[in-house]
C-alpha cells in the first residue's frame, strides 16, 4: 500500500502557488442586480474545441451570485498600468460591489458582461456548467467573443504582488 501523502497547510500551499507568474485578470458579469467583478487569479482555458474557459471562485465572493444569475462572465486581462484596478477588485480598497466599476472605462461584447476598455485581452463567455468542490465554485464558460491588443504589456501577478 502506498504511503499517505503528507499534509500541506494553507500557508505552505499558497507559498508554492505564488511561485508561478500569472496574468492578472478581472472576472466580470452583469445581471439585473448590476455589475460585479473579482480579481481572478485562477482563470484559465479548459480546452480549445469547443473554446472553453474555467474560473475558480470562492463561495464567499459576493460577485459569485451575479455570475450565476447572469449566466455569463468575461475575463479581462489587465495591462501593466492597472495595478490599482487589480487591487480594487482584489478587495484592497474601500470600494465594494458596483462602485468598483467607477474607476475605469467599460464596454461590452456579446453577453453584456463588463469588459475593460483598455484590457490587453478579453474573453466573453456564456456559463455552461458549475462544479462545487470544497469552498469553491468552478465555473465553465463557452467563449462567445474575444477582443484584445496584441501590442500591450500585461500586468503580471507573482509572489503575492505585481511585477514592475
Amino acid at each position: 500500500m502506498p504511503d499517505e501523502p503528507g499534509t500541506i497547510d494553507g500557508k505552505q500551499f499558497w507559498q508554492a502557488i505564488s511561485q508561478r507568474a500569472t496574468g492578472s485578470t478581472i472576472v466580470t458579469a452583469r445581471s439585473e442586480s448590476g455589475p460585479a467583478g473579482l480579481l481572478g487569479l485562477s482563470a484559465t482555458h479548459l480546452c480549445a474545441d469547443p473554446p472553453t474557459m474555467l474560473v475558480s471562485v470562492d463561495k464567499r465572493t459576493s460577485a459569485l451570485a451575479i455570475i450565476l444569475e447572469a449566466r455569463h462572465f468575461a475575463i479581462n486581462y489587465l495591462p501593466s498600468g492597472q495595478k490599482a484596478l487589480a487591487e480594487i477588485f482584489g478587495g484592497k480598497s474601500d470600494l465594494k460591489g458596483a462602485d468598483r466599476f467607477s474607476t475605469a472605462s467599460w464596454i461590452k461584447l456579446a453577453t453584456g458582461a463588463p469588459v475593460l476598455a483598455d484590457a490587453i485581452g478579453a474573453i466573453d463567455c456564456e456559463l455552461v456548467e458549475t462544479i462545487e468542490r470544497y469552498n469553491v465554485v468552478i465555473i465553465l464558460g463557452r467563449v462567445v467573443a474575444t477582443s484584445g491588443d496584441p501590442q500591450a504589456t500585461p500586468l503580471v501577478h507573482f509572489r503575492g504582488g505585481f511585477l514592475p
